[in-house]
């Protein structure tokens, strides 16, 4: 069972970069951002697949506004933790939720520098990979994801495919199929499956994205 909600302020995390996503989500409707899914089908059945067990532990990182902790308490998941380097964001979710929040874990943070006080039967991130352009930054992100992780558990992770944009949000994004994913990871997660989607944005563009389950060593 999840404790009680809770907000924690990350610290050393790059100012330049919280201050642009703070700006974008209080500049901008959180149903008019590009990557906004009303129904995040595709992670939730990855999620309903690698964890079946509704005490299962799922942390979804940089899912400050999305609609997936909606659905994963509809689903019944009891112990859910969302991440997210914009305050603006989890304020957005909290909000949408009202008293659902409360069962909820709020993390404040970088996720290339956080580390969490417990394990996770699963890590989630849709769209938040792809922003970490620095290898170091990327390799910082696989260390947390593994400490995180226990053994046996899963990461399930979507970035920008080989064939998505370039850009996104004014900011440069790396782009993965499932061989670069599996190089990222390789040594402390294995591969399970991958699965593409193209997603269509709130003003009607096409984004292919590649999602890749991994389960960890």
């Amino acid at each position: 069972m999840p404790g009680r909600a809770r907000e924690r302020t990350g610290r050393g995390m790059d100012g330049s970069t919280a201050a642009h996503w703070e700006a974008v989500w209080a500049a901008q409707d959180p149903e008019a951002v590009s990557w906004y899914q009303r129904d995040p089908a595709v992670s939730l059945s990855l999620i309903l697949e690698a964890v079946p067990d509704h005490d299962a532990a799922i942390v979804d990182v940089g899912g400050g506004a999305s609609m997936l902790v909606d659905r994963l308490l509809d689903t019944g998941y009891v112990d859910v933790t969302v991440l997210d380097l914009s305050q603006v964001a989890l304020d957005h979710s909290q909000a949408r939720l009202g008293e659902r929040a409360g069962s909820v874990s709020w993390v404040h943070a970088d996720v290339t520098i956080h580390r969490f006080d417990r394990v996770f039967d699963l890590w989630h991130d849709r769209a938040v990979l792809h922003f970490l352009v620095d290898p170091d930054d990327r390799a910082r992100y696989r260390e947390a994801a593994s400490a995180a992780v226990r053994p046996g558990g899963h990461l399930v992770v979507a970035t920008f495919a080989l064939d998505g944009p370039e850009r996104c949000s004014g900011l440069p994004v790396v782009r993965h199929g499932p061989g670069e994913l599996t190089d990222l990871f390789a040594g402390a997660f294995e591969p399970v499956g991958f699965v593409g989607e193209v997603h269509v944005t709130p003003a009607g563009v096409p984004q292919p994205f590649q999602y890749g389950h991994f389960r960890r060593r």
